[in-house]
């Protein structure tokens, strides 16, 4: 199972984010997202209105993971970005396409839970692109 889950994670963080990214394809799959995220800059002015599920995704991309000011992550998460992590496409890629592993792997805790369950099987590096292009 280690050796299946280390060629998996290996995969996502090297090959998907080499994939064609489309920031265009990217705005129109984040309609999943928007369930749950909103996308609102720092000035206030609102990009996608969403949920608040989850946290406000403007300006993710080079954050630490789990440090948006006024939500409350989970503990798993916020260790990890007390680790050192930041968010970038790769990282964003492998995150979007299992929470749960990708939270396992990173804080090395065999019983880590996320709490998004969502995953996204398709679109998630046009998705970081648009993310991204987001300042």
């Amino acid at each position: 199972m280690k050796t299946w889950f280390s060629a998996y994670a290996a995969l996502c963080l090297t090959v998907l984010p080499a994939l064609a990214q489309d920031a265009a394809v990217g705005e129109a799959a984040f309609t999943q997202c928007r369930a749950c995220h909103a996308i609102v800059a720092d000035d206030g002015t609102v990009i996608v209105e969403g949920g608040r599920t989850g946290p406000n995704l403007f300006g993710l991309l080079g954050r630490a993971v789990g440090s948006r000011e006024g939500f409350a992550y989970g503990d798993a998460l916020r260790s990890v970005g007390e680790a050192g992590i930041v968010w970038d496409e790769a990282e964003l890629v492998a995150y979007i396409a299992n929470p749960g592993e990708w939270l396992r792997a990173k804080t090395g805790d065999a019983r880590a839970r996320s709490r998004m369950g969502y995953r996204m099987t398709e679109g998630a590096a046009d998705m970081a692109a648009y993310l991204a292009g987001l300042k």
